[in-house]
C-alpha cells in the first residue's frame, strides 16, 4: 500500500509517491488515430491559378495549384473562397495541389481561392465563415480562430493506464480509511516536449456492482465478494480523446473508495478527500515525469506540471476546486491554471480566485436539481482582486448523469439510470423534445470541456465566445441550447455598479420595489428583503442555502417591480470621473433575470448618456434573451415544480451600437421600464471586453479554522476558537461562520446562526467568539458542534470546517 505522509492536520495533501511505486501497473496501450488540426500560424501559400468543377452528385471540387509546397505543419490546410473557408484541404502527392470537394455549389462563382488554417484567412483580421455559423469575435489586435472544440486534433491516442490497487493509499479527509489509486491516461502519441495535463474526477455513484445479479453496492470498500467496482472513471472518453489529439495528457481518475466512505467518515461529504486525491495522482504523475535510467516511465519527460486543468463532475466539482486550494497551501506548486466545475456540489460555499472557471449546470440536472455549483461563480466574483474569466453556463435539455458514459444506460457497463424525473415531465422528460439525448449532452460536454481547458491551457482564444457571454456555439453541440453569464478579467473590465448594495452613485426612483435583496425568504435576518419566497430552492439557483452554511447570506442583487400605477420608474447609473472613457470596451455589459412574480412579457430600456447629453437606448429583448422565461413544467412535488428556475443571464449591448454617442465620455447609464408591469433582478454593471486573463494557482491568503473545546458554563457566554492565515494580510478580509445546531437542550447548546468575522490587516490570527448557553444540568455527555468559515472576502478557505466540544461542567 502507499500511505501519504504523516499529517499535521487533516488538510495536509499527498507528497510526492515514493519512487519504488513508479512502475506501477501499464495497461496495454492502444492507438486512435484522427485528422490533424494544430495552432493557427499566419502563412500564406503563394498560389498560381485555381479550378472549381461540378461534380456528377451536384456538388464542386475546389483546386488550387501552389508555387511550392506548404511549410511542414501538424495543421490541416483548408481553402477559402472569397474569404469563406470551405473545409479541410486534400494534399498532393508532391504538395503543390490542395483539393476540396463540397456541396456548397456557390463556389462556382469563386472570384478567389486561398489557403487558410484553422479558420483564419491569412491577412484577414476577423474569424472566418464556414457552414456551421461561428461565434462572433472582435480581434481586438488579434487573429481570431474559428474552429470546433471537438474536432479531433494531429495526434493519435496512446493509452497509458495505471492501476495501484484498490488500497494503494490512505487519505486524512478520509479518516485515513483505504482508497484505490487507478487511472484512465489519454496521451498524444508522438508529441513532442511536455505537454498540458488535464486531470478528471468523477462524482459520487455507487462504488461496486454484482454482474450477474446487477446490483449495486455503496458501502463497502473494497468491493465485497461477488463484486467489482463501477468503473466511473471511465465515463469521459470522448472528451479525453478530443483533448488528446490536440496534445493534451488527460488523466482521470477513480474515487470509488471516496465515494463509498464519504457519509460517514468525513466532516465535508468527501470534498477534501477528493481534493487530496487528485493531489496523489499530480504527485504520482510527478514522480514518472521525472523517472529516469532503466525503469524510465513512458510519461518522462511529457508533462508539463506547470499547466494544469482540472475538471470534476458532481462532488467531484468540489473536490477539484478543494485540490486548488489544497495546492495554493504547498511551497512546490503545481501550476493549477483551469478550473471546470460540471455539474458541482458546493457545500461549503467555498471560493476560487486567482484561477479561470467555467461552471456548467444541466437546467434537468435531477440529482443536483438546485444547481448549487452556481455559488462557486456568484461568490467569487468579487471576493478577490484577481484577473481572471469566470463563467457559468445553463445547459438546457441535460440532466446530472449522461455527461458520463458510465451512468447513462444502454452505453454503461454497470446499472445506471437516467436522474430526472417523473419521465413523463413535459420538460426535462426523457421523451420531451426539450430533452437532449444522451449522445447529444455528450456532445455538448465535450465541446465546453475540450473548449475551455484548450481556450485557457493552449490559450485557443477561437473558444472565447462559448464562455464569454456572448453565447457563442459550435457545430458539434447541434440543437443544444446554452445560456451563460461571465465575468471578465479584472484589466479587461471597469465595474461600475455590481448592485449587491447600495451605492452613492446608484440612485432609483418610482419602483413599486426597488431593494437589494438576498438568499431566500426563510434565510434572511428580520427586516432585509429576501430574493424569493419560493420553499422550492431548485428554481432559484443563485439563492438556494448551502448544506454547510444555510444562514450564510447568498447573492445579494437589486430587485426592481413595477406595475401601470408606477410614477416614471427608473434606475440611474453615474460613472466615476475615472470611468468616463469606456473607448476600449466591447460592451455595457449586465446580469438580468426575470422576478418569478412577474406576469405577461417583461422588458427594459437601457440609456447610456455621454457629457454632452447625447444619448443612445437599447431595448434588452433585443440583444439578449435573458429576460423571457425559462421553461416550467406542470409536474410538481408537494406542489411545487423544481423548473420554471430563476438564473441571471449577461446582457451584452455592444458599444458599436451607439454611433452618436462618445465613448471617451460616458456619464451615465439610465435603466427604465419597456413594459407596462414587470419585475427584475440586476446585477453587475460593467463595460468590458472578452479576454481570458491570466491566472495560475491562487495567490489569495488562506484562513483556516482549529478545532477547540470549552466548559458549557452556567449561563450565556462565549466559546473561543482560532483562526490562521497562512501569512499575514495586506488588506481587511472577512468570512461568515455558520454554527451549527445540534446536541441537546440539557448540555451546551451552541445555537444555529452565522455571523461574519472581520480579519485585519497584518495580522496571522484572530479569535473568534461563539455564543454558547450553559447551564446546571448534569449530563454526562459532551457534546461537538460543527462550526463552518464559508464566502470569504479578501481570503480564501483553507480548512473551512472544525469542531467544537462543549464539557458538561456540573455535578450531581
Amino acid at each position: 500500500m502507499f500511505r501519504l505522509p504523516p499529517l499535521r492536520n487533516r488538510r495536509r495533501s499527498a507528497a510526492t509517491l515514493p519512487v519504488a511505486i513508479l512502475a506501477g501497473c501499464l495497461a496495454a496501450a492502444t492507438l486512435v488515430a484522427a485528422p490533424a488540426a494544430a495552432d493557427p500560424i499566419d502563412e500564406s501559400a503563394n498560389s498560381n491559378g485555381f479550378a472549381v468543377d461540378t461534380l456528377p452528385d451536384g456538388g464542386a471540387r475546389v483546386t488550387l495549384r501552389l508555387n511550392e509546397p506548404l511549410p511542414v505543419r501538424n495543421a490541416v490546410p483548408e481553402l477559402a473562397v472569397d474569404g469563406r473557408i470551405i473545409g479541410p484541404a486534400s494534399e498532393s502527392p508532391d504538395g503543390l495541389t490542395l483539393t476540396v470537394e463540397t456541396t456548397d455549389i456557390t463556389v462556382t462563382a469563386a472570384k478567389r481561392v486561398e489557403v487558410a488554417w484553422n479558420g483564419v484567412v491569412p491577412g484577414t483580421q476577423a474569424a472566418a465563415k464556414s457552414a456551421a455559423p461561428p461565434a462572433t469575435v472582435k480581434s481586438h489586435g488579434k487573429k481570431p480562430v474559428y474552429t470546433d472544440p471537438a474536432q479531433p486534433g494531429p495526434y493519435p491516442v496512446e493509452r497509458l493506464d495505471y492501476d495501484l490497487g484498490d488500497t494503494a493509499t490512505t487519505l486524512s479527509g478520509l479518516s485515513d480509511l483505504p482508497v484505490e489509486m487507478r487511472a484512465a491516461v489519454y496521451a498524444p502519441a508522438g508529441a513532442k516536449g511536455k505537454r498540458p495535463v488535464v486531470v478528471f474526477l468523477h462524482g459520487r455513484h455507487s462504488a461496486c456492482y454484482n454482474p450477474t445479479t446487477r446490483q449495486t453496492n455503496n458501502t463497502n470498500w473494497p468491493c465485497a465478494a461477488d463484486f467489482i467496482p463501477i468503473d466511473s472513471y471511465l465515463g469521459y472518453t470522448e472528451t479525453a480523446e478530443a483533448l488528446a489529439t490536440h496534445g493534451y495528457v488527460v488523466v482521470s481518475i477513480s474515487a470509488n473508495g471516496i465515494n463509498a466512505k464519504d457519509a460517514s467518515f468525513t466532516d465535508d461529504n468527501g470534498a477534501l478527500a477528493r481534493g487530496q486525491l487528485v493531489m496523489a495522482h499530480l504527485d504520482l504523475l510527478a514522480s514518472r515525469n521525472d523517472s529516469k535510467g532503466p525503469k524510465r516511465h513512458p510519461l518522462s519527460g511529457r508533462l508539463d506540471l506547470d499547466n494544469v486543468g482540472l475538471m470534476g463532475h458532481s462532488r467531484g466539482g468540489e473536490g477539484v476546486v478543494e485540490a486548488a486550494l489544497l495546492n495554493a497551501e504547498r511551497k512546490q506548486q503545481y501550476g493549477i491554471r483551469a478550473v471546470l466545475p460540471l455539474a458541482p456540489v458546493d457545500f461549503g460555499r467555498a471560493t476560487l480566485p486567482g484561477v479561470p472557471m467555467a461552471v456548467i449546470l444541466p437546467y434537468c440536472d435531477g440529482d443536483v436539481s438546485n444547481q448549487q455549483g452556481q455559488h462557486f461563480y456568484d461568490d467569487t466574483r468579487y471576493s478577490y482582486r484577481d484577473d481572471v474569466l469566470r463563467s457559468s453556463l445553463m445547459v438546457m435539455g441535460a440532466d446530472h448523469n449522461f455527461f458520463n458514459t458510465e451512468w447513462t444506460p444502454g452505453v454503461s457497463v454497470a446499472p445506471s439510470s437516467d436522474d430526472w424525473s417523473p419521465a413523463n415531465d413535459e420538460v426535462c422528460g426523457s421523451a420531451s423534445p426539450s430533452r437532449l439525448t444522451a449522445a447529444e449532452q455528450r456532445a455538448v460536454g465535450t465541446a465546453y470541456m475540450a473548449g475551455f481547458f484548450r481556450l485557457v491551457q493552449g490559450k485557443e482564444e477561437a473558444f472565447l465566445p462559448l464562455f464569454d457571454g456572448t453565447n457563442g456555439t459550435v457545430a458539434s453541440t447541434g440543437r443544444a441550447v446554452v445560456y451563460s453569464e461571465a465575468q471578465q478579467p479584472r484589466t479587461s473590465r471597469t465595474d461600475v455598479a455590481p448592485l449587491e448594495r447600495p451605492a452613492p452613485n446608484v440612485t432609483m426612483s418610482g419602483f413599486d420595489l426597488g431593494a437589494y435583496c438576498y438568499s431566500v425568504a426563510a434565510r434572511v435576518l428580520p427586516g432585509d428583503t429576501p430574493c424569493s419566497s419560493t420553499t422550492a430552492t431548485s428554481k432559484v439557483p443563485h439563492w438556494t442555502p448551502a448544506t454547510f452554511a444555510p444562514s450564510v447570506p447568498l447573492s445579494p442583487v437589486l430587485r426592481l417591480q413595477w406595475s401601470a400605477a408606477s410614477v416614471s420608474p427608473a434606475l440611474q447609473v453615474a460613472l466615476a470621473p475615472g470611468q468616463f472613457d469606456v473607448n476600449r470596451y466591447d460592451a455595457l455589459t449586465f446580469r438580468a433575470a426575470r422576478d418569478e412574480s412577474a406576469v405577461g412579457d417583461v422588458d427594459l430600456d437601457v440609456t447610456i448618456v455621454d457629457g454632452k447629453g447625447r444619448s443612445a437606448t437599447v431595448r434588452v429583448g433585443d440583444v439578449s434573451p435573458a429576460l423571457t422565461p425559462f421553461p416550467a413544467s406542470t409536474n410538481t412535488a408537494n406542489g411545487i415544480s423544481r423548473l420554471g428556475k430563476t438564473w441571471l443571464r449577461t446582457v451584452r449591448v455592444p458599444l458599436d451600437a451607439l454611433p452618436k454617442i462618445d465613448l471617451k465620455n460616458v456619464r451615465s447609464i439610465t435603466v427604465r421600464p419597456a413594459t407596462p408591469t414587470g419585475g427584475v433582478y440586476l446585477s453587475d454593471f460593467t463595460f468590458d471586453t472578452p479576454a481570458v486573463g491570466g491566472g495560475v494557482a491562487t495567490r489569495a491568503e488562506l484562513a483556516s479554522i482549529a478545532d477547540a473545546t470549552v466548559a458549557e458554563g452556567n449561563g450565556p457566554g462565549t466559546a473561543t476558537m482560532r483562526l490562521t492565515l497562512s501569512k499575514a494580510l495586506k488588506d481587511p478580509a472577512t468570512v461568515q461562520v455558520q454554527t451549527s445546531a445540534s446536541g441537546s437542550a440539557t448540555a451546551g447548546q451552541v445555537p444555529a446562526l452565522s455571523f461574519p468575522v472581520t480579519i485585519p490587516k497584518g495580522v496571522s490570527s484572530v479569535t473568534i467568539a461563539v455564543p454558547l448557553t450553559g447551564n446546571t444540568t448534569v449530563n454526562t455527555a459532551s457534546l461537538r458542534y460543527k462550526i463552518t468559515i464559508s464566502a470569504p472576502v479578501g481570503v480564501a478557505i483553507g480548512d473551512g470546517f472544525a469542531w467544537l466540544t462543549v464539557l458538561d461542567d456540573d455535578t450531581a
